[in-house]
């Protein structure tokens, strides 16, 4: 077993005891009749409501057994109640991807034209580092910056007292928990283990995150900044993955409400006066 073979399992190891530990014995049916010195639940009540063996499941969390069978890794993602983003993380630990998407920053036309039509709906590509590929004039007057080589999760974290992120305790576990997601999937990617070693040494509150070992992965939802001259603006969220196999995905965010709408226009409008 090479070094990154034992860090991936040691990586599975640690994944399993975190997420036992986070399992309340009533969640899941386990009478607690007397004093527990464990935190969660124990190693022999995984091991029993996954259909495991005591002794493979030790293995397994020691980092001493071999690659767990996809059956396994379902029993135990069901026992420990992990949702579907997690139980994919769980499988992507025990056999992870070696090869790492194409960073080009070439877009195809046909995107670009995509991003131009959105007009006053600001628009990005993103990829699974969660660096900015290529981005509109709307999403650039809301950043208020240019944003191709822009990475969202380092913005994020570069200043814990940045009132751009109106909703800042929320993009940090967003942001967190992708970044997380993305290591699970590409566990040799360099790019982005330097990423984490670059936020983990500056910034004590990505670090602290990072230590939990969340995952997550949120494609829609509500997304609201601070712009410096427009005030308070409230988006809309979706996301969309590219089919063309880059791991890119296309963040779209539909203005919320008509102050919005209305601050869209002036700041898309100012921003292609300056460039006329």
């Amino acid at each position: 077993m090479d070094a990154r073979d034992t860090c991936r399992v040691e990586d599975l190891a640690a994944f399993l005891r975190d997420r036992r530990a986070r399992l309340e014995p009533a969640e899941v049916g386990v009478p607690t009749r007397s004093y527990r010195r464990v935190t969660g639940l124990r190693r022999e009540e995984v091991a029993h409501l996954s259909g495991v063996s005591i002794d493979y499941y030790v293995r397994l969390e020691q980092g001493r057994a071999k690659q767990p069978s996809e059956q396994v890794l379902d029993a135990l993602a069901r026992a420990l109640r992990l949702n579907d983003v997690e139980r994919e993380h769980l499988h992507r630990l025990a056999r992870p991807r070696r090869e790492v998407p194409a960073s080009s920053p070439v877009v195809r036309p046909g995107l670009s034209a995509v991003l131009a039509a959105m007009g006053e709906v600001p628009a990005l590509i993103l990829d699974h580092r969660s660096t900015v590929v290529a981005a509109n004039p709307a999403a650039e007057a809301v950043y208020d910056r240019p944003l191709t080589g822009f990475n969202t999760v380092r913005d994020v974290f570069v200043a814990d007292d940045d009132p751009f992120y109106a909703d800042l305790a929320t993009c940090s576990l967003d942001a967190v928990g992708y970044l997380r997601h993305s290591a699970g999937r590409y566990p040799d990617d360099e790019r982005l283990a330097a990423l984490v070693a670059e936020l983990s040494a500056s910034s004590a509150r990505f670090g602290e995150l990072w230590a939990r070992g969340d995952v997550r992965v949120r494609n829609f939802g509500g997304k609201r900044f601070r712009h410096a001259e427009a005030g308070v603006l409230a988006f809309s969220m979706e996301t969309f993955a590219l089919p063309d196999g880059s791991e890119r995905v296309m963040v779209v965010l539909t203005p919320d409400d008509e102050a919005t709408r209305a601050a869209m226009k002036r700041l898309v409008g100012a921003t292609e006066a300056g460039r006329a």
